[in-house]
Order: C-alpha cells, then sequence, then structure tokens
C-alpha cells in the first residue's frame, strides 16, 4: 500500500514532534495497493494531515489548534495587559503605587514601553466607550458588568487552556497585586477578579485561596 500525497494549505505551526514553532504543509492523499513498486488499485484517501517542514511528521490537524510560541507570547501580554486595565477600572487610578504596579506587570509581560500616562489614556478613551467598559460611564454601577466580563473572557478564554496551572495562577496573583498596591481589596477589584478567575479556568475555592495568598507578605 502506497501514499500518493497532495498539498492543500501550509502555513505555521507549533510541531509536537519538533517542540517548537514550524512550517507546515497541510496535505491529502489518495491510498493505492502497490505490487512490486507499482501503484494498482485504489484504497480510498487519506487525511487531510499536517506535515511539519522540519521533521516531516503527519500529525492530525488538531494540532493547528495549538497556538505558536509566538503566537502564545502575544496572548500571555495581552491578558496581563486587559487584566491590569480591568483591575484599575475597579480600583481607579488615582493612586501612584497603583498605577506603578500596573506598569511594571505590563512591561514584565512585553510591553516594554509602556508608561502611566498611556494606562490612565487608554482607561479614559475606554471609558468614553459605553460598549467596553462598564462602571466606568454615566449609569453603570457595577465595575464588572457583562461587557467587562465578555472582555476578560475573549483576552483569557483562548489562553488558558494552553497554560499550566501556575501560569493561569500568575495571571490572576498579578492583577491581584495591583489591587492591593493601595491597600486592601475593594468589593469592585474583588468582583473584577473573581471574573479574571473564572475567565481563567481556575476553581471559584483555588480563585479565594490565591487572592488570600496575595494578601499575605512574603
Amino acid at each position: 500500500m502506497s501514499t500518493a500525497w497532495s498539498t492543500v494549505g501550509d502555513g505555521d505551526f507549533f510541531c509536537p514532534g519538533c517542540g517548537g514553532d514550524r512550517n507546515y504543509r497541510r496535505r491529502t492523499g489518495r491510498r493505492r495497493l502497490t505490487v512490486l513498486g507499482v501503484p494498482l488499485l485504489p484504497r480510498g484517501y487519506a487525511g487531510p494531515v499536517v506535515e511539519c517542514a522540519a521533521c516531516r511528521h503527519h500529525f492530525s490537524t488538531d494540532a493547528l489548534d495549538h497556538p505558536t510560541s509566538a503566537r502564545l507570547s502575544a496572548m500571555l501580554r495581552d491578558a496581563v495587559h486587559t487584566v491590569a486595565l480591568a483591575v484599575l477600572t475597579a480600583g481607579g487610578t488615582s493612586s501612584r503605587t497603583v498605577r506603578v504596579t500596573a506598569v511594571a506587570a505590563v512591561r514584565a509581560a512585553g510591553f516594554d514601553d509602556c508608561t502611566e500616562d498611556q494606562l490612565t489614556t487608554l482607561i479614559d478613551a475606554l471609558a468614553a466607550d459605553t460598549g467596553r467598559l462598564p462602571g466606568a460611564y454615566e449609569g453603570v454601577d457595577e465595575p464588572c458588568g457583562a461587557a467587562l466580563a465578555i472582555e476578560l473572557h475573549e483576552a483569557l478564554g483562548p489562553l488558558a487552556p494552553h497554560l499550566a496551572p501556575g501560569g493561569r495562577e500568575s495571571i490572576l496573583l498579578q492583577g491581584a497585586r495591583i489591587a492591593l498596591a493601595d491597600g486592601p481589596y475593594s468589593p469592585a477589584e474583588r468582583e473584577v477578579l473573581t471574573t479574571v478567575g473564572g475567565a481563567l479556568l481556575i476553581r471559584p475555592e483555588d480563585t479565594v485561596r490565591l487572592l488570600e495568598t496575595a494578601r499575605t507578605p512574603s
């Protein structure tokens, strides 16, 4: 039995065999019964499969569901940025300690040129967009309303399945440290952080534990 493969697409993916970002070819094949090297009777179709351009191994197309390392880094960076904005929206930006803590978290995630002014300006701009950050504009009292919850789930939901538990907890703890920079959690900050925990697929009891752990001086 032999298979004649045809390429129907290509791109970049995280190769499970190589353990890194590689080019791939999406391929389909036609099986034929081969006798003495001569293909004779057709035996149906094979694939589609994903073939790594480096190791040449074939994988299920499910391999394309895993983000590349570059994409994963960008998703992580955006997640930390979104959490920082959500916490600042809930707790306010009047405390310089809070702003400095938020900037440090965002810079560590990959936004190297982030400044206090950039964060506060962005929050002001989002506050003017009544479809983005509820609680930050007239007529809405709850800082973590439906729209903000959607923002958090959109940023964190696609990322969470690809992170180890420690990675998901780290994002929550970064948000907690921003909230605690000027004192105990406000009800609004705790509500936002609880939403963050849920979006990160952290169990409610573990979210409570982690928020209490963040309050304990190291």
